[in-house]
């Protein structure tokens, strides 16, 4: 690695996204008055950067925010105790609370991670770092839309995963760190993971609440908000763009602001539901259309518990919406490493921007 180049990289990124939030131009100069929540992002929004946490720390730093989700194991150059120690120290100084993420935990999941070793000993890993790192929780996720699949559909992994937590449920008491489920990628509905979370035992585990995702399972945010919102230990929010096609529905995600998420009402329940649960942005540049062909006989072959009144939520959602079309002045051109680089820091930026310049998010 070439270190100097990338020093310079990351001073450059970091002014530019700096300059950015403070400007103020793109929603309004003056700022919403703060509403007492903290304001954060996850790494994933920038992974094409390919920085480590001490590089993701000062990249937080400079967009002046209040946590860092660190998503990933993989983001720290070792796990051993002095290291994280290290992590745990340059964050305190910074004034950013990290939360703590791995990836799949669900032993029956294809999206399982194994080379940690079981689902057990990964998770009482992740559960360890997390604790060394100050982190109150440690977001994990059970799989995809592809669990939905085969034989008993989601449900034979949701049992598998909440044996899991159970296993470990005394490592995460002792640690104070709760486990937060992630609704991922399509994997669970609202009402499912509500129910995992029950079944393991909500003393220990809540949910990393994910509203972009909720529209990859055809739910609405608000509704998924509502039943997630009391279980809620950490986030993972970015905007969706939906809106109906000839088959059913058109998703895209997108930047804070720009889909159809009335976000005022979003942030006053968020308020009321998740007290004290931070603001993580989770921003997927993303342009084309993951379609929900919800008009086909069979794209309810992995819905067989799906709730009408519920869908009917998603449906009027969807009325809502138009086309997406990407903001003025997001970086195009070949598909590259470095454009990829570039959107991503944009979405993200801009994302920031609204959330403290409109909804008066974060405590700096």
């Amino acid at each position: 690695m070439n270190f100097l180049h990338d020093r310079r990289v990351f001073l450059k990124s970091a002014a530019a996204g700096a300059a950015v939030l403070r400007s103020g131009t793109a929603f309004g100069a003056e700022k919403a008055k703060k509403r007492n929540i903290p304001l954060g992002f996850d790494n994933f929004s920038v992974r094409a950067m390919g920085w480590k946490a001490p590089q993701l720390l000062d990249y937080a730093a400079s967009l002046k925010v209040d946590v860092l989700m660190l998503s990933d194991l993989d983001v720290y150059e070792s796990l051993e105790e002095d290291y994280l120690k290290g992590i745990k120290k340059k964050a305190d100084n910074l004034g950013i609370l990290i939360h703590a993420g791995t990836g799949g935990v669900c032993p029956t999941s294809k999206r399982a991670i194994t080379k940690f070793g079981s689902s057990e000993e990964h998770l009482a890993l992740a559960i360890k770092t997390a604790k060394i790192l100050g982190s109150p929780v440690i977001r994990c996720y059970l799989g995809s839309m592809e669990d939905r699949k085969g034989e008993g559909g989601i449900y034979p992994h949701i049992d598998s995963t909440a044996a899991v937590f159970k296993k470990v449920k005394n490592l995460a008491v002792d640690a104070n760190v709760k486990i937060a489920i992630e609704n991922h990628a399509g994997d669970m509905q609202a009402w499912e993971l509500a129910g995992l979370v029950e079944t393991a035992g909500k003393d220990f585990v809540g949910v990393t609440m994910d509203c972009g995702n909720a529209a990859w399972i055809i739910e609405d945010p608000m509704l998924n908000l509502e039943i997630l919102g009391p279980y809620a230990a950490s986030t993972g929010l970015r905007d969706n763009a939906v809106w109906e096609s000839e088959n059913g529905a058109n998703v895209v995600w997108a930047n804070i602001g720009e889909g159809n998420i009335d976000w005022e009402a979003y942030v006053n329940r968020f308020a009321q539901l998740c007290p004290g649960v931070p603001f993580v942005l989770e921003i997927i540049s993303q342009v084309y259309p993951r379609t929900m062909n919800y008009l086909e006989d069979s794209f309810w072959d992995v819905y067989p518990k799906a709730r009408a009144s519920e869908f009917a939520k998603f449906v009027r959602f969807a009325k809502k919406g138009k086309p997406y079309t990407p903001p003025p002045g997001r970086p195009e051109g070949p598909d590259s490493k470095e454009l990829a680089q570039k959107q991503q820091k944009f979405d993200l930026e801009r994302s920031l921007q609204y959330c403290k310049n409109v909804l008066g998010l974060g405590l700096k």
